[in-house]
């Protein structure tokens, strides 16, 4: 098994850059491969910034990468429930935060809109210290 990192899925899902494509290609078609949470928080921001991806198309995007039968994450079902509650208009980063903070009675955090959005979608509340 490989890790990869942000900058080859970005190859493979953009093909922006035709060598650097067919090389990423080639990893994702002849490796098992291991995603770490890290990298797939910094590849959802890359296409948000970098390629003007919207959420629909972001979340897209990781479910088929994520149902490649040779791609292997650290938390499947945190992720999974991560892009689910992006594509329901959660920031990405706040909805894979809160899904890693499952086993907790709440998360602090001073961002009111993260609270609002969340509010109701898990056990583990998102409240103001």
């Amino acid at each position: 098994m490989v890790a990869i990192d942000t900058n080859i899925i970005v190859r493979f899902l953009t093909r922006d850059h035709e060598a650097q494509y067919k090389r990423a290609y080639k990893v994702f078609t002849s490796q098992e491969i291991f995603i770490p949470d890290t990298v797939i928080l910094e590849t959802e921001w890359v296409l948000r910034y970098a390629y003007g991806f919207q959420p629909q198309d972001i979340c897209d995007a990781f479910n088929k990468l994520f149902g490649l039968e040779n791609i292997y994450l650290t938390n499947p079902h945190s992720v999974s429930q991560a892009v689910q509650w992006h594509r329901e208009g959660l920031d990405f980063s706040d909805a894979l935060h809160l899904s890693n903070s499952q086993e907790c009675e709440h998360m602090y955090s001073f961002d009111a809109r993260f609270a609002k959005k969340a509010k109701g979608l898990s056990n583990c509340t998102v409240l103001k210290p």
